[in-house]
């Protein structure tokens, strides 16, 4: 057992207990952290001039050198079907996904941990590290509003004063929709997967671990998340063969720290979204209009590959060009959450593919009420944006997102039926 503490410069103090569950593949072991080195007596290398996928490779090492063996056995497991696809939406802990909890670290081992996440995703304001740290910073809110909730001690943070808070994650509005409706667990977790966290909120509350063995050669995936937040990237040969899948989601939508800071998480997500649909004439809309409704994004936890097999709405081939380069702006953010310079590449190829590619959205476009959706489908790229009624802060939607690739998904390393 370790004590499990918030993730620092993120969040206030909590403290409890973690207990750590098994039911995922081992690769290797690791190191002592009173030596630095490893089972072996090695210390792993690090070349703090390193740079692209070699500088993210001696970060991980970097982390790799603060943790003990016991520790390394939870980060470093096998590249399998079974590990790369255990991720959820949900705030499950260790039970739905693998990993060492960073709230049980040292304070030298989160910092490697978090040096290692600003190397490896991009550099932007609102996406990449920045943006994954608002996500967590608002599990901090939803611990906060469960916690005031369930003591009736008053009301919610500043951006929730006329809602109302659940203590139940699973709560959630009646489904409106054909697809999957709720927050709730769609699936059984990972064997064994028993661990503490489970259907809890806070910033330490995210999981980290390696699929493979970091090296600039091989092939290896960092796979990091946790409450509305999943990173997948995946390594080969000395580069980046997969960003996605990338699902990234938030209650609440907006909020303001006790230093009067305002956070917005998903802002650049929505307004491309926004502009894009609202570019759309009337007869466009019409085409680009779907028939079903959802309450939730298609693509997520649990259903890799299940892309429908018929592209449905508007073809961005039929859009102007300015409409285009719009759609274009829309997937950026998303794809924003790895390297900067992967990301530009992978623009390209999106960009490349763009007549080939539809826009689509279900219920209205101003993605403020439960069921708006809207969706962009390419022979490469698959992004979905979809408005949910609040869980945990009740009278307030909250968004769920997933950033998909047909083809580059886990980096191409498994086939899905």
């Amino acid at each position: 057992m370790r004590t499990r503490r918030t993730w620092r410069g993120i969040a206030g103090a909590v403290t409890a207990v973690v207990l750590v569950g098994g039911g995922f593949a081992v690769a290797n072991a690791s190191t002592d952290t009173q030596t630095g080195k490893s089972a072996a007596g090695v210390k792993r290398p690090v070349d703090k001039k390193a740079t692209g996928t070699k500088a993210v490779v001696s970060a991980a090492n970097a982390f790799l050198n603060t943790l003990d063996a016991d520790q390394q056995a939870e980060v470093l497991l096998e590249l399998t079907e079974a590990n790369a696809t255990a991720w959820s939406n949900l705030p499950c802990g260790s039970s739905c996904r693998p990993g060492i909890e960073l709230g049980s670290l040292s304070d030298t081992q989160l910092a490697a941990a978090v040096q290692l996440l600003k190397v490896a995703t991009g550099t932007g304001k609102g996406s990449g590290y920045d943006q994954i740290q608002q996500i967590i910073k608002a599990d901090d809110v939803l611990a906060s509003v469960q916690a005031t909730s369930s003591a009736g001690t008053g009301p919610a943070p500043s951006d929730t004063a006329s809602s109302t808070a659940s203590a139940d994650p699973s709560a959630t509005a009646a489904p409106s929709s054909t697809s999957t409706a709720t927050d709730a667990p769609t699936g059984a977790p990972p064997s064994g997967g028993t661990g503490g966290g489970s259907f809890g909120y806070g910033s330490g509350l995210y999981y980290m671990a390696f699929l493979g063995t970091p090296s600039a050669d091989g092939t290896w995936q960092l796979h990091f998340g946790g409450h509305h937040l999943a990173v997948d990237l995946t390594y080969k040969k000395g580069k980046v063969a997969g960003a996605s899948p990338f699902f990234i989601g938030v209650e609440p939508t907006s909020w303001t720290d006790d230093d009067g800071t305002t956070y917005t998480p998903l802002e650049e997500q929505r307004n491309g979204m926004l502009a894009l649909t609202g570019s759309l004439s009337t007869e466009q809309l019409a085409t680009a209009k779907l028939s079903a409704t959802y309450n939730d994004v298609l693509l997520g936890p649990g259903q890799d590959g299940q892309f429908p097999e018929t592209k449905e709405g508007i073809k961005v081939s039929e859009l102007s060009p300015k409409q285009q380069k719009l759609v274009l702006k829309a997937i950026y953010p998303w794809v924003a959450n790895v390297d900067d310079a992967t990301a530009k590449k992978l623009m390209k190829t999106y960009a490349h593919e763009l007549n080939e590619t539809y826009v689509a959205y279900s219920g209205d476009t101003a993605l403020d009420t439960q069921g708006d959706y809207v969706r962009i489908d390419g022979p490469g790229v698959w992004v979905e944006f979809v408005c949910q009624n609040g869980l945990v802060i009740q009278g307030k939607v909250h968004y769920h997102t997933v950033y998909r690739d047909h083809t580059r998904d886990y980096g191409s390393e498994f086939t899905f039926s």
